[in-house]
């Protein structure tokens, strides 16, 4: 690696949305900062499944509410 083209790569203090807190080492902030997160794997819906919006009325829910009634049986 050259010199004085990288980051300072130090540890940091991450705290989560819970309140639970964790040390890691991070380019970002300095050395001992607290990065607190408002969105973290415990609390986003992409993660929980949480709310799903594409779920009701997708293409297939539009589909099947116009042609749901039709059969194929005589």
């Amino acid at each position: 690696m050259k010199d004085g083209i990288h980051p300072d790569y130090h540890t940091i203090k991450v705290v989560m949305t819970d309140g639970s807190t964790f040390e890691t080492r991070s380019t970002w902030g300095s050395e001992g900062d607290t990065m607190t997160l408002e969105i973290d794997p415990k609390s986003h819906p992409a993660w929980t499944g949480g709310s799903r919006a594409n779920v009701t009325g997708g293409r297939v829910d539009q589909f099947n509410k116009r042609f749901g009634a039709f059969s194929l049986k005589k």
